[in-house]
């Protein structure tokens, strides 16, 4: 010790080791200076939990959090957790009058939660207003919206906008309906024709949480299996969800519904019904008056009471993915709600994703099949016309279309309705071996290689790096091919040969939801195919190269996705039921068709993506912007261990006057595109750095640095058109 040290002089500096031990634990036991809540203009102040926390909507992700107001008296019985308020926001600590924090501009905001006293250590500003006493926003609603806003590296306020709809104070003043007594416990009916189909529907009626994939037989039974499944889950006491790609699938589900249970018992959840109806039905939820909901992608956030069942029908839809920040798939927001609620999930298509089958590969969901037979006498017979079989028909070359596609229209208009499904037009095909079709890819990251203007030249899509001497790992072939076929021209012919019949068509336009069983053609684009009274004669898939040669990792899943679900259409072949797809007969979705095993190739599909380190085994994130505004968010990102960055690559200019696609940049705008990959069980790190960094940058781009503004970049987390 110092001779310092060792003086008994006066003060904290003199004292001995015992005093400096007791100031310090003094210092340490000192309580921090808490606010002082003062109401506005002086009125009273609550007299209980006088310190309200707000989550304001401002939608930017440095003010991701929660700011603290003062509870004026007057508004204390109303100002209660889960109701909407407006408060004044932008008031700094300068502008403080008498103790009370004033100005700033008025801002809408949810009431999250009271308390007695604030850790902010400044004046607190007072509620403005209470809009309505609805407690619109649960406990709930608010753990499943964080969870997703953690998920997607987006802000909690950007959620709860998707997950709350706009208020109708019209709609919150007629007061709901009494709550029905639950339903008798339905009949298996169709159910059984699945392997554990009974036993799925006897669980949930029994207050069991079943999880499964369930891979539904072609026809339209899967909207009365669907509701089946929910009049089970209602029977044991609990609620039930359905989310649907559309509002066609919803208007049959409802049907469905209400056959089974009558009016009264559920709600319809779609943006079609107009704000006042939609906020009215969702209100009925909310306040437990209704425990089933049917809907499209909006309805994933729907406030059930006692939730028993989620279930999403054909999630590979692109319907299904949010087109608003931070752009949540309805599939993962019921996967968490099914973990935050432990209730049953139930994933149906006629198809399979590659997601559906992880979460049986993993053991979190069984399958729910029907066993070979009964697909067998459900599906129709699958024919293929191949470039072999086009190169020998005259026809073929003639018109594009093979001599056996003429022969199965005119058979099956003898009988009823042709449908003829013909991709949208704008796809842009891939590269891909001339000799046996394989997709040419990278050789380091195995991304999709693209033609350089009109040379042979080769530079991949997702790292950028050039490709100058490619040759097929298949077959050793080093010609490639690309192929584009209108779809107008088709359609046009079709109609020429046949004169005498009548020709429908269903697009974007005009999307017919039925047609008559009298024969006719009706040309439809994927997934606008109208259901045909009584099932289709026969179907003809055109220009399957058109959907196996887009630039997307999920090219050839969603190519048999869109097949599937038009031969689903199709009578069963017991009864002459036939479809024919023009695409080469060797390549495995179409194999998958022929057999009808959308499970088998998913799986193989599932097995090569773990391989090669694709989506869904690893996790993906895509940053995309001017190309220098990338190039710093990546240089301030503090990616997670064995993040691999691939790229950046320039973006295809969207050309003035189109549609500009989620994720494209603005028309004109000449836009890079990096795509970060990390392994399994780093998803969640990644999602918070780029959260941060996002913040961070958003942040300076607020004025609070005084510079200049800073360019926004895009960010998504597993975006749908990674190439």
């Amino acid at each position: 010790m110092s001779s310092e040290n060792g003086q008994t002089g006066g003060g904290a500096e003199g004292a001995p080791p015992e005093q400096l031990a007791l100031i310090r634990e003094s210092v340490r036991k000192a309580k921090v200076p808490k606010a002082k809540p003062r109401t506005w203009r002086g009125a009273a102040l609550a007299k209980e939990l006088p310190v309200a926390r707000v989550l304001v909507d401002k939608g930017v992700l440095h003010l991701d959090r929660y700011f603290d107001y003062a509870v004026p008296e007057e508004l204390d019985a109303d100002a209660q957790p889960g109701v909407r308020v407006r408060v004044r926001f932008g008031a700094g600590r300068h502008r403080v009058r008498e103790g009370r924090r004033e100005g700033g501009g008025l801002i809408d905001g949810f009431l999250v939660e009271r308390v007695a006293e604030s850790d902010y250590s400044g004046p607190l500003a007072a509620l403005a207003q209470v809009v309505s006493p609805e407690r619109v926003l649960s406990e709930e609603l608010l753990g499943l919206a964080r969870a997703v806003a953690d998920r997607y590296a987006g802000g909690l306020a950007d959620v709860l906008q998707l997950a709350v709809p706009p208020r109708s104070a019209r709609a919150e003043q007629r007061p709901s309906p009494e709550p029905l007594p639950a339903p008798g416990v339905p009949e298996v009916g169709s159910w059984g024709r699945y392997e554990r189909g009974a036993a799925f529907l006897e669980s949930l009626a029994a207050g069991g949480a079943p999880r499964a994939v369930w891979n539904a037989l072609p026809g339209p039974e899967w909207s009365e299996e669907l509701a089946r499944a929910v009049v089970a889950t209602l029977a044991s006491g609990r609620g039930a969800l359905v989310v649907v790609p559309d509002g066609r699938a919803v208007a049959r589900v409802d049907a469905a519904l209400t056959s089974l249970m009558g009016e009264g018992r559920h709600a319809v959840l779609t943006a079609d019904a107009g704000p006042e109806k939609r906020y009215r039905e969702w209100l009925a939820v909310r306040r437990g008056s209704v425990r089933a909901v049917v809907g499209t992608r909006a309805a994933m956030f729907a406030p059930v009471r006692d939730l028993g069942l989620v279930a999403l029908w054909d999630d590979g839809d692109d319907s299904h993915s949010e087109q608003h920040a931070p752009q949540p798939h309805a599939r993962e927001v019921l996967l968490l709600r099914a973990a935050q609620d432990k209730c049953g999930f139930l994933l149906g298509s006629w198809s399979c994703t590659v997601e559906a089958a992880q979460l049986v590969e993993s053991g979190w969901a069984r399958p729910l099949v029907a066993g070979r037979e009964q697909v067998r006498g459900a599906a129709p017979l699958v024919r293929t016309v191949g470039d072999a079989d086009l190169a020998r028909d005259e026809a073929a070359r003639a018109a594009r279309l093979p001599t056996l596609a003429w022969q199965v229209v005119r058979e099956g208009l003898r009988h009823g309705p042709v449908l003829v499904q013909v991709p949208r037009r704008g796809y842009v095909p891939r590269m891909a071996c001339a000799n046996c079709r394989a997709p040419a890819r990278c050789r380091h990251c195995s991304g999709p290689l693209e033609a350089r203007g009109s040379g042979a030249d080769l530079r991949c899509g997702w790292c950028g790096r050039d490709e100058g001497a490619w040759h097929c790992p298949e077959c050793g072939a080093f010609r490639l091919r690309a192929q584009v076929v209108g779809a107008r021209r088709t359609a046009e012919e079709l109609g020429r040969a046949f004169p005498a019949v009548p020709v429908r068509t269903s697009g974007r336009e005009h999307v017919l939801d039925t047609v008559p069983g009298t024969p006719s053609l009706v040309v439809s684009t994927p997934g606008a195919e109208p259901v045909a009274e009584g099932g289709y004669a026969a179907a003809l898939l055109l220009d399957g190269w058109a959907m196996l040669g887009r630039p997307d990792l999920r090219a050839g899943e969603d190519a048999l996705r869109r097949w599937i679900a038009a031969a689903s259409l199709v009578r069963p072949q017991r009864v002459g039921g036939t479809v024919v797809v023009v695409a080469e007969p060797t390549l495995r979705p179409v194999q998958a068709l022929v057999r009808w095993d959308p499970v088998g190739h998913a799986v193989r599909e599932l097995a090569e993506r773990a391989e090669l380190g694709f989506p869904p085994v690893s996790r993906m994130a895509s940053v995309a912007g001017p190309g220098e505004a990338v190039a710093e968010f990546l240089r301030a990102l503090a990616l997670p261990p064995q993040a691999e960055v691939l790229g950046p690559v320039p973006l295809p200019v969207t050309p003035a006057g189109r549609p500009r696609r989620v994720g494209a940049p603005p028309p004109g705008e000449h836009w890079e595109r990096a795509l970060i990959r990390v392994p399994p069980g780093r998803g969640a790190a990644l999602a918070t750095a780029l959260k941060a960094a996002q913040a961070a940058r958003m942040a300076r781009g607020s004025g609070g640095g005084g510079g200049e503004a800073v360019v926004r970049v895009s960010v998504r987390i597993d975006p749908a058109d990674i190439g």
